[in-house]
Protein backbone atom coordinates (compact mmCIF):
# COMPACT_ATOMS: atom_id res chain seq x y z
CA UNK A 1 0.00 0.00 0.00
CA UNK A 2 1.24 3.04 -1.39
CA UNK A 3 2.22 6.08 1.47
CA UNK A 4 -1.18 8.55 2.39
CA UNK A 5 -1.65 11.39 0.87
CA UNK A 6 0.14 14.97 1.80
CA UNK A 7 -2.97 16.64 1.45
CA UNK A 8 -5.83 16.62 3.88
CA UNK A 9 -9.19 15.29 2.79
CA UNK A 10 -12.52 15.64 3.76
CA UNK A 11 -14.96 13.10 2.94
CA UNK A 12 -18.29 14.13 4.24
CA UNK A 13 -20.34 11.50 6.35
CA UNK A 14 -20.58 7.93 5.39
CA UNK A 15 -22.94 5.26 6.33
CA UNK A 16 -21.88 2.03 7.01
CA UNK A 17 -23.37 -0.07 4.70
CA UNK A 18 -24.30 -3.22 7.04
CA UNK A 19 -26.17 -0.66 9.37
CA UNK A 20 -28.15 0.27 6.90
CA UNK A 21 -29.04 -3.02 6.07
CA UNK A 22 -30.30 -3.96 9.47
CA UNK A 23 -31.71 -1.00 9.77
CA UNK A 24 -33.96 -2.10 6.77
CA UNK A 25 -34.45 1.63 5.07
CA UNK A 26 -36.51 1.50 1.97
CA UNK A 27 -34.79 4.37 1.06
CA UNK A 28 -31.29 4.35 -0.24
CA UNK A 29 -29.35 7.34 0.71
CA UNK A 30 -28.31 9.67 -1.82
CA UNK A 31 -24.74 9.45 -1.59
CA UNK A 32 -24.83 6.09 -2.74
CA UNK A 33 -27.57 6.75 -5.44
CA UNK A 34 -25.71 6.39 -9.08
CA UNK A 35 -26.22 9.00 -11.62
CA UNK A 36 -27.91 7.50 -14.24
CA UNK A 37 -25.66 6.23 -16.70
CA UNK A 38 -23.35 4.79 -14.32
CA UNK A 39 -26.07 2.39 -12.93
CA UNK A 40 -25.87 -1.53 -13.33
CA UNK A 41 -28.03 -2.64 -16.20
CA UNK A 42 -28.92 -5.81 -13.84
CA UNK A 43 -31.64 -7.35 -16.34
CA UNK A 44 -29.30 -6.75 -19.26
CA UNK A 45 -29.49 -10.09 -21.29
CA UNK A 46 -25.58 -11.14 -21.81
CA UNK A 47 -24.69 -12.36 -24.98
CA UNK A 48 -21.60 -13.58 -24.95
CA UNK A 49 -19.92 -16.62 -23.10
CA UNK A 50 -20.13 -15.68 -19.74
CA UNK A 51 -17.37 -18.20 -18.50
CA UNK A 52 -14.39 -16.79 -18.51
CA UNK A 53 -11.11 -19.13 -19.35
CA UNK A 54 -10.15 -21.72 -16.41
CA UNK A 55 -6.40 -22.76 -15.84
CA UNK A 56 -5.64 -25.65 -14.82
CA UNK A 57 -2.37 -25.05 -12.99
CA UNK A 58 -1.32 -28.65 -12.06
CA UNK A 59 -1.36 -29.29 -16.12
CA UNK A 60 1.72 -26.16 -15.70
CA UNK A 61 3.91 -27.33 -12.48
CA UNK A 62 3.00 -31.42 -13.25
CA UNK A 63 1.48 -32.06 -16.19
CA UNK A 64 3.52 -34.19 -19.11
CA UNK A 65 4.80 -32.29 -22.40
CA UNK A 66 1.64 -31.97 -24.06
CA UNK A 67 -0.54 -30.71 -20.97
CA UNK A 68 2.21 -28.19 -20.52
CA UNK A 69 1.60 -26.44 -23.81
CA UNK A 70 -2.02 -26.66 -24.37
CA UNK A 71 -2.43 -25.04 -20.78
CA UNK A 72 0.28 -22.35 -21.93
CA UNK A 73 -1.47 -21.70 -25.03
CA UNK A 74 -4.68 -21.33 -22.99
CA UNK A 75 -3.00 -18.79 -20.58
CA UNK A 76 -1.68 -17.08 -23.06
CA UNK A 77 -5.08 -16.21 -24.87
CA UNK A 78 -6.48 -15.48 -21.51
CA UNK A 79 -3.98 -13.13 -21.07
CA UNK A 80 -4.86 -11.23 -24.61
CA UNK A 81 -8.01 -11.87 -25.26
CA UNK A 82 -9.89 -11.46 -21.33
CA UNK A 83 -7.11 -10.17 -18.82
CA UNK A 84 -8.89 -12.45 -16.58
CA UNK A 85 -9.11 -16.01 -15.58
CA UNK A 86 -9.82 -19.06 -12.83
CA UNK A 87 -7.42 -21.35 -11.71
CA UNK A 88 -8.33 -24.61 -11.06
CA UNK A 89 -5.95 -27.36 -8.94
CA UNK A 90 -4.05 -24.13 -7.41
CA UNK A 91 -1.81 -26.17 -4.51
CA UNK A 92 -3.73 -24.19 -1.82
CA UNK A 93 -5.08 -26.15 0.82
CA UNK A 94 -9.09 -25.81 0.93
CA UNK A 95 -9.22 -25.54 4.72
CA UNK A 96 -7.12 -22.46 4.29
CA UNK A 97 -9.15 -21.00 2.12
CA UNK A 98 -12.39 -21.62 4.52
CA UNK A 99 -10.41 -20.48 7.33
CA UNK A 100 -9.88 -17.13 5.93
CA UNK A 101 -13.38 -16.63 4.86
CA UNK A 102 -14.61 -17.42 8.09
CA UNK A 103 -12.63 -15.14 10.11
CA UNK A 104 -13.60 -12.57 7.47
CA UNK A 105 -16.95 -13.26 8.28
CA UNK A 106 -16.41 -12.84 11.88
CA UNK A 107 -14.96 -9.80 11.48
CA UNK A 108 -17.77 -7.91 9.32
CA UNK A 109 -20.34 -9.76 11.83
CA UNK A 110 -18.53 -7.93 14.82
CA UNK A 111 -20.30 -5.13 16.03
CA UNK A 112 -19.90 -1.78 14.27
CA UNK A 113 -18.28 0.24 17.46
CA UNK A 114 -15.43 -2.84 17.46
CA UNK A 115 -14.71 -2.46 13.59
CA UNK A 116 -14.46 1.21 14.16
CA UNK A 117 -11.14 0.21 16.70
CA UNK A 118 -9.26 0.03 13.09
CA UNK A 119 -10.66 3.05 10.84
CA UNK A 120 -9.05 3.66 7.64
CA UNK A 121 -8.26 7.34 7.54
CA UNK A 122 -9.51 9.11 4.63
CA UNK A 123 -6.83 9.38 1.59
CA UNK A 124 -5.43 5.77 2.84
CA UNK A 125 -6.09 2.29 1.88
CA UNK A 126 -5.76 0.36 4.85
CA UNK A 127 -7.98 -0.19 8.17
CA UNK A 128 -11.95 -0.36 8.20
CA UNK A 129 -14.40 1.72 5.82
CA UNK A 130 -14.55 3.06 2.65
CA UNK A 131 -11.37 3.46 0.45
CA UNK A 132 -10.70 5.79 -2.95
CA UNK A 133 -13.12 8.37 -1.36
CA UNK A 134 -11.31 12.09 -1.71
CA UNK A 135 -14.47 14.18 -1.55
CA UNK A 136 -17.98 15.21 0.27
CA UNK A 137 -20.01 14.62 -2.26
CA UNK A 138 -18.76 11.42 -4.35
CA UNK A 139 -20.98 8.99 -4.67
CA UNK A 140 -19.88 5.92 -2.49
CA UNK A 141 -20.05 1.99 -2.82
CA UNK A 142 -22.30 -0.06 -1.55
CA UNK A 143 -19.41 -2.31 0.52
CA UNK A 144 -17.48 -2.52 3.59
CA UNK A 145 -13.79 -2.58 3.06
CA UNK A 146 -10.64 -4.17 5.71
CA UNK A 147 -7.75 -3.43 4.11
CA UNK A 148 -4.03 -4.29 5.45
CA UNK A 149 -0.32 -4.00 3.90
CA UNK A 150 1.38 -7.10 4.40
CA UNK A 151 4.70 -7.78 2.81
CA UNK A 152 7.36 -6.49 3.04
CA UNK A 153 6.93 -6.16 6.60
CA UNK A 154 7.29 -2.33 7.10
CA UNK A 155 4.42 -2.09 5.12
CA UNK A 156 2.27 -3.66 8.29
CA UNK A 157 0.33 -0.99 10.43
CA UNK A 158 -0.08 -3.26 13.41
CA UNK A 159 -2.53 -1.06 15.69
CA UNK A 160 -5.06 -1.69 12.57
CA UNK A 161 -4.71 -5.86 12.95
CA UNK A 162 -7.54 -7.28 15.16
CA UNK A 163 -7.45 -8.89 18.10
CA UNK A 164 -11.09 -10.14 17.21
CA UNK A 165 -11.72 -12.42 15.97
CA UNK A 166 -8.58 -14.61 18.05
CA UNK A 167 -7.57 -16.34 14.85
CA UNK A 168 -7.23 -13.21 12.85
CA UNK A 169 -2.88 -12.99 12.49
CA UNK A 170 -2.87 -16.36 12.32
CA UNK A 171 -5.48 -16.65 9.60
CA UNK A 172 -3.48 -13.38 7.37
CA UNK A 173 0.39 -15.07 7.81
CA UNK A 174 -0.66 -18.63 6.27
CA UNK A 175 -3.10 -17.05 3.88
CA UNK A 176 -0.59 -14.11 2.56
CA UNK A 177 2.14 -17.16 2.28
CA UNK A 178 0.18 -19.57 0.35
CA UNK A 179 -1.12 -16.45 -1.93
CA UNK A 180 2.55 -15.13 -2.19
CA UNK A 181 3.69 -18.40 -3.59
CA UNK A 182 0.82 -19.02 -5.97
CA UNK A 183 1.92 -15.45 -7.52
CA UNK A 184 4.90 -15.81 -7.67
CA UNK A 185 4.06 -19.17 -9.68
CA UNK A 186 0.93 -17.85 -11.70
CA UNK A 187 4.22 -15.05 -12.91
CA UNK A 188 6.24 -17.60 -13.71
CA UNK A 189 4.04 -19.01 -15.98
CA UNK A 190 2.64 -15.52 -17.45
CA UNK A 191 6.69 -14.96 -18.14
CA UNK A 192 7.00 -18.43 -20.08
CA UNK A 193 3.17 -17.35 -22.11
CA UNK A 194 5.40 -14.55 -23.29
CA UNK A 195 8.34 -16.04 -24.36
CA UNK A 196 10.82 -14.93 -21.40
CA UNK A 197 12.80 -16.55 -18.90
CA UNK A 198 10.30 -17.42 -16.09
CA UNK A 199 12.38 -15.68 -13.14
CA UNK A 200 12.01 -12.67 -14.87
CA UNK A 201 9.33 -10.72 -13.17
CA UNK A 202 10.65 -12.10 -9.51
CA UNK A 203 14.38 -10.75 -10.28
CA UNK A 204 12.67 -7.56 -11.53
CA UNK A 205 10.08 -7.31 -8.75
CA UNK A 206 12.70 -7.22 -5.40
CA UNK A 207 10.73 -7.75 -2.12
CA UNK A 208 7.52 -7.46 -3.89
CA UNK A 209 4.80 -5.30 -2.21
CA UNK A 210 1.53 -7.81 -0.92
CA UNK A 211 -1.93 -6.69 0.47
CA UNK A 212 -4.80 -7.70 1.27
CA UNK A 213 -8.77 -6.44 1.37
CA UNK A 214 -11.93 -8.26 2.01
CA UNK A 215 -15.11 -6.63 0.74
CA UNK A 216 -18.71 -7.23 2.17
CA UNK A 217 -21.69 -6.35 0.24
CA UNK A 218 -24.97 -6.24 1.70
CA UNK A 219 -27.95 -7.22 0.13
CA UNK A 220 -29.31 -3.51 -0.96
CA UNK A 221 -32.79 -3.47 -1.61
CA UNK A 222 -32.43 -1.23 -4.99
CA UNK A 223 -29.36 -2.85 -6.12
CA UNK A 224 -30.67 -1.05 -9.74
CA UNK A 225 -29.20 2.48 -8.39
CA UNK A 226 -26.00 1.36 -6.49
CA UNK A 227 -23.08 -0.06 -7.41
CA UNK A 228 -20.62 -2.72 -5.15
CA UNK A 229 -17.50 -1.38 -6.45
CA UNK A 230 -17.11 1.34 -9.25
CA UNK A 231 -15.51 0.14 -12.21
CA UNK A 232 -11.58 0.15 -12.15
CA UNK A 233 -8.58 -1.96 -13.38
CA UNK A 234 -6.31 -2.64 -10.37
CA UNK A 235 -3.00 -0.86 -10.37
CA UNK A 236 -1.00 -4.22 -9.11
CA UNK A 237 1.02 -6.84 -11.41
CA UNK A 238 -1.54 -9.92 -10.20
CA UNK A 239 -4.74 -9.68 -8.58
CA UNK A 240 -6.18 -12.85 -6.55
CA UNK A 241 -9.90 -12.73 -5.85
CA UNK A 242 -11.51 -15.89 -3.45
CA UNK A 243 -15.13 -15.46 -3.81
CA UNK A 244 -17.38 -16.14 -0.83
CA UNK A 245 -18.98 -19.56 -0.53
CA UNK A 246 -23.14 -18.91 -0.98
CA UNK A 247 -22.14 -15.47 -1.83
CA UNK A 248 -24.24 -13.71 -4.49
CA UNK A 249 -22.46 -13.39 -8.34
CA UNK A 250 -21.13 -10.05 -8.05
CA UNK A 251 -18.16 -9.68 -10.01
CA UNK A 252 -18.33 -8.48 -13.82
CA UNK A 253 -16.03 -7.67 -16.30
CA UNK A 254 -16.14 -5.41 -19.42
CA UNK A 255 -15.33 -7.19 -22.31
CA UNK A 256 -16.29 -5.58 -25.80
CA UNK A 257 -18.38 -3.28 -23.97
CA UNK A 258 -20.65 -5.90 -22.39
CA UNK A 259 -20.32 -6.53 -18.65
CA UNK A 260 -20.03 -9.85 -18.16
CA UNK A 261 -20.58 -11.69 -14.93
CA UNK A 262 -18.30 -13.93 -13.39
CA UNK A 263 -20.11 -17.65 -12.49
CA UNK A 264 -18.10 -18.94 -9.25
CA UNK A 265 -16.55 -22.24 -9.48
CA UNK A 266 -16.18 -24.03 -5.88
CA UNK A 267 -12.74 -24.08 -4.81
CA UNK A 268 -11.07 -21.94 -7.87
CA UNK A 269 -9.84 -18.61 -7.45
CA UNK A 270 -9.87 -15.77 -9.86
CA UNK A 271 -6.83 -14.31 -11.21
CA UNK A 272 -6.36 -10.69 -12.99
CA UNK A 273 -3.84 -9.21 -14.90
CA UNK A 274 -2.76 -5.31 -13.31
CA UNK A 275 -1.89 -2.23 -15.00
CA UNK A 276 1.79 -3.43 -14.14
CA UNK A 277 1.62 -5.81 -16.10
CA UNK A 278 -0.04 -4.09 -19.07
CA UNK A 279 3.05 -1.42 -19.04
CA UNK A 280 5.83 -3.89 -18.69
CA UNK A 281 4.87 -6.22 -21.69
CA UNK A 282 3.82 -2.92 -23.71
CA UNK A 283 0.43 -3.19 -24.05
CA UNK A 284 0.06 -7.10 -25.29
CA UNK A 285 -1.54 -8.33 -21.60
CA UNK A 286 -3.91 -5.56 -20.89
CA UNK A 287 -5.62 -5.17 -17.41
CA UNK A 288 -9.12 -5.20 -17.65
CA UNK A 289 -11.94 -3.21 -15.84
CA UNK A 290 -13.96 -4.53 -13.47
CA UNK A 291 -16.76 -3.68 -11.18
CA UNK A 292 -19.22 -5.10 -8.42
CA UNK A 293 -23.03 -5.24 -8.55
CA UNK A 294 -25.44 -5.81 -4.88
CA UNK A 295 -28.08 -7.99 -4.92
CA UNK A 296 -31.97 -7.87 -3.48
CA UNK A 297 -31.65 -10.97 -1.18
CA UNK A 298 -27.94 -12.10 -0.64
CA UNK A 299 -24.84 -10.38 0.66
CA UNK A 300 -21.71 -11.04 -0.85
CA UNK A 301 -17.81 -11.63 0.66
CA UNK A 302 -14.74 -11.39 -1.07
CA UNK A 303 -11.17 -11.70 -0.42
CA UNK A 304 -8.48 -10.03 -2.99
CA UNK A 305 -4.87 -10.49 -2.60
CA UNK A 306 -2.33 -7.34 -4.20
CA UNK A 307 0.69 -8.81 -5.41
CA UNK A 308 3.29 -5.51 -7.22
CA UNK A 309 6.67 -4.62 -7.51
CA UNK A 310 8.72 -2.94 -4.86
CA UNK A 311 8.05 0.61 -4.73
CA UNK A 312 11.62 1.88 -5.41
CA UNK A 313 11.38 -0.43 -8.94
CA UNK A 314 11.58 1.70 -12.14
CA UNK A 315 9.24 0.25 -14.60
CA UNK A 316 8.53 0.53 -18.19
CA UNK A 317 7.77 -1.94 -21.21
CA UNK A 318 10.31 -4.75 -21.68
CA UNK A 319 12.70 -4.12 -24.47
CA UNK A 320 12.14 -7.87 -25.41
CA UNK A 321 8.57 -6.74 -26.57
CA UNK A 322 9.04 -4.05 -28.31
CA UNK A 323 10.16 -3.52 -32.02
CA UNK A 324 9.73 -1.06 -35.26
CA UNK A 325 6.07 -2.15 -35.59
CA UNK A 326 5.27 -2.08 -31.32
CA UNK A 327 7.09 0.84 -29.87
CA UNK A 328 6.68 2.17 -26.56
CA UNK A 329 3.22 2.71 -25.33
CA UNK A 330 4.33 3.66 -21.94
CA UNK A 331 7.20 6.09 -20.38
CA UNK A 332 9.49 4.56 -17.47
CA UNK A 333 8.23 5.62 -13.88
CA UNK A 334 8.63 5.07 -10.52
CA UNK A 335 5.99 1.95 -8.88
CA UNK A 336 6.00 3.80 -5.68
CA UNK A 337 5.22 6.95 -7.56
CA UNK A 338 2.63 5.39 -9.43
CA UNK A 339 0.97 3.54 -6.89
CA UNK A 340 0.34 7.11 -4.61
CA UNK A 341 -0.74 8.44 -7.48
CA UNK A 342 -3.36 5.16 -7.99
CA UNK A 343 -4.68 5.06 -4.55
CA UNK A 344 -4.98 8.98 -4.18
CA UNK A 345 -7.41 8.46 -6.79
CA UNK A 346 -10.88 7.61 -6.99
CA UNK A 347 -11.64 4.44 -8.78
CA UNK A 348 -12.44 5.18 -12.81
CA UNK A 349 -12.14 2.73 -14.90
CA UNK A 350 -8.41 3.18 -16.03
CA UNK A 351 -8.13 6.44 -15.94
CA UNK A 352 -5.02 5.76 -13.28
CA UNK A 353 -3.04 4.22 -16.33
CA UNK A 354 -2.78 7.50 -18.24
CA UNK A 355 -0.06 7.97 -15.89
CA UNK A 356 1.87 5.75 -17.59
CA UNK A 357 1.01 6.20 -21.12
CA UNK A 358 2.79 7.80 -23.57
CA UNK A 359 0.32 9.69 -26.05
CA UNK A 360 1.30 10.24 -29.90
CA UNK A 361 2.07 14.20 -30.58
CA UNK A 362 -0.97 15.17 -33.21
CA UNK A 363 1.00 16.48 -36.79
CA UNK A 364 -0.31 19.40 -37.70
Amino acid sequence: MAPTPIFPVKVGHIDDVQELKKAKQANIPHRFVRDMAERPALATAVTLPSDIPVIDLSNLVKGGKAQFHAEISKLTASCEEWGFFQVINHGIDVEVLSNIEKMAMEFFMLPLEEKKKYPMAPGTVQGYGQAFVFSEDQKLDWCNMFALGLEPHYMRNLSLWPKNPPTFSESIETYSREMRKLCKSVLSFIAMSLGLDKDVFEDMFGDAVQAVRMNYYPACPRPDLVMGLSPHSDGSALTVLQQGKGSSVGLQILKNNTWIPVQPIPNALVINIGDTIEVLTNGRYKSVEHRAVTNKEKDRLSIVTFYAPSYDIELGPMPELMDEKNPSKFRRYNHGEYSKHYVTNKLQGKKTLEFAKIHPQASF
